[in-house]
């Protein structure tokens, strides 16, 4: 026995290399002969070397991992969308904004057709990158719901409490029409915001949800777990 075991008993010779008496659970030792309970009561990997606290999932982490991705996933498509259908009535909106000021200022030439234009050309190039950017934000979004990353949960919960903020605005705008759009001639078509007011309602509700696992549970949904002694 003494020539397969260290002296401090803490490594046996197996005839190639000095291997550990513990059993990797902890439960049993080697004595050279056989292996014999140490009364020490399993624990499990992830406590074994740090023995620092972590977070476990909770009824609602699944749920709310979910209901985070399937919003980015419509935020996503919205966002690609965009510029086939927005392109229209913001162009329209220009114009408008154009005729107004002729109409206010009529000793003014008008601005010529290049640079009518140029403006056209510039709006659809602004919805086309803020499309890509509103779509980068949506896959980064849904991969970090679905890992479960921390830091993107506080994003998402920054992103939707911004449009909460502003669910006032939206409202005001949908039910009567923005008041700085009248005095300046820009306008958008009333159902574009009726489209935002129909957004923010979910987007707020979710806000909540996120708000409220993160006093009781935390991010995500999960619940700091502190290892116990064997």
């Amino acid at each position: 026995m003494s020539a397969q075991l260290s002296p401090d008993g803490m490594f046996y010779w197996d005839g190639r290399q000095w291997m550990s008496t513990l059993s990797p659970d902890g439960r049993v030792r080697w004595n050279g002969t056989a292996w014999l309970p140490t009364g020490r009561a399993y624990v499990p990997p992830q406590y074994q070397s740090t023995g620092r606290a972590s977070r476990v999932a909770t009824s609602w982490t699944r749920p709310l991992q979910l209901a985070v991705a399937g919003w980015y996933v419509l935020e996503g498509v919205y966002a690609l969308t965009l510029p086939f259908w927005m392109g229209g009535p913001m162009t329209q909106a220009m114009n408008q904004s154009i005729q107004r000021q002729q109409q206010l200022y009529p000793t003014v030439s008008p601005p010529p057709v290049e640079f009518t234009n140029l403006i056209t050309s510039m709006v659809g190039g602004i919805l086309w990158v803020s499309a890509f950017f509103g779509l980068a934000i949506a896959v980064v979004a849904v991969i970090g719901a679905m890992k479960r990353w921390t830091w993107t949960f506080y994003a998402v919960l920054v992103l939707l409490g911004l449009s909460v903020v502003s669910l006032p605005i939206t409202v005001v705008d949908a039910l009567g029409g923005s008041t700085i759009s009248a005095a300046s001639g820009f306008n958008l078509p009333s159902w574009t915001y009726w489209l935002g007011l129909a957004s923010a309602i979910p987007s707020t509700a979710l806000f909540v949800w996120m708000l409220v696992a993160l006093v009781k549970r935390g991010p995500w949904a999960m619940r700091k777990v502190t290892p116990q002694p064997g």
